[in-house]
């Protein structure tokens, strides 16, 4: 089972405009849809999809919106009651796939409900294969939540085995589960391009790019996740956008690439890509194998509407070409 944690939930309302946004013009959208959103909630939507066995923790009250998508579509969870509505992020999609978003801070969590949502997490991850910590804060909530989660989940085992631990976050959230010692470090890091320019320049790598860099050079692309790995982080599945994907372990170094698609909307392809992932580990796939269904359900996402999450007989995967890079 793979159990995901969602700090900051959302209802996820995608807007398709018939032509390239114009600002300060009035639009008419060609379509409007609406899915209960977060990245955890969505890596456990795309594993639901795909018949995979997953619970998806978050905050919310009963009769919020963004538990009644859930049930509404059959993805389990455990949710922590709280009185204050979650946030509504608003996405903007052009043709082409170019897509503006706009995000809500969300209801501020107090310590008490944290402690409380940890103490929901630790609970549902007994027997779990993989947990996953993902998506921006709450308002209250310090930046080494994950990091603090993470110690708390390997220390919950006194000795046997504790779930992998896959972070997917960004700024200062992302840049704190690399920090630190070993104890609150993830086992897989999925930053996209600009989340891993910004692990590169914290993890210290001398020749640390910008976003556009790193999608240009695979390479490039590779070294910097490298750097993170040697900070103590198991691996890096870095997401370059139409470019493909770098995984970095301690072992290798892998660039996986898929032929182009009609990109109708990149939202959430960033997270089934990590579903993808963790689905081909949990059967058992060498890292290479999980990074080829990783990309394989990138690109089916992004041929997908608004936040449409593929299941696997949507993917492609022997459409993908693995590379081996250098990680030096």
């Amino acid at each position: 089972m793979i159990v995901t944690l969602t700090a900051n939930p959302s209802l996820d309302r995608t807007v398709a405009l018939p032509s390239p946004l114009l600002r300060g013009e009035v639009q008419r959208a060609v379509s409007v849809s609406q899915e209960s959103g977060g990245k955890g909630v969505n890596v456990s939507r795309a594993l639901v999809a795909s018949g995979l066995e997953t619970v998806a923790v978050l905050p919310g009250g009963d009769s919020d919106p963004v538990l009644a998508g859930l049930r509404a579509v059959g993805v389990p969870f455990a949710a922590l009651p709280i009185d204050a509505p979650l946030r509504t992020n608003v996405a903007l999609t052009e043709p082409g796939g170019v897509t503006t978003k706009i995000n809500e801070p969300g209801p501020e969590l107090s310590e008490d409900q944290q402690e409380a949502l940890i103490g929901l997490l630790m609970e549902c991850s007994r027997g779990a294969s993989w947990v996953v910590l993902a998506g921006s804060l709450p308002p209250g909530v310090p930046a080494d939540f994950y990091a603090t989660v993470t110690r708390r989940l390997r220390s919950m085992h006194d000795g046997g085995t504790p779930p992998h631990i896959a972070v997917d976050s960004s700024g200062e959230p992302l840049v704190a589960a690399v920090s630190g010692d070993a104890s609150g470090k993830p086992d897989l890091l999925k930053p996209n391009a600009e989340e891993l320019a910004e692990l590169a320049a914290a993890a210290g790598f001398a020749t640390a790019s910008t976003a556009s860099e790193l999608e240009a050079d695979p390479a490039a692309a590779a070294a910097a996740a490298a750097a993170v790995v040697r900070s103590g982080v198991g691996a890096v599945l870095a997401t370059l956008g139409s470019k493909g994907a770098v995984l970095v372990t301690a072992d290798g170094a892998w660039l996986a690439t898929h032929p182009p698609v009609n990109a109708v909307s990149t939202v959430g392809a960033g997270d089934s890509s990590l579903a993808g992932y963790l689905l081909a580990s949990s059967q058992g796939a060498a890292p290479v194998d999980c990074l080829r269904q990783a990309v394989a359900h990138g690109a089916a996402a992004a041929s997908l509407p608004g936040s449409t999450v593929p299941a696997v007989h949507q993917t492609t995967p022997d459409a993908v070409t693995i590379t081996a890079l250098s990680k030096d």
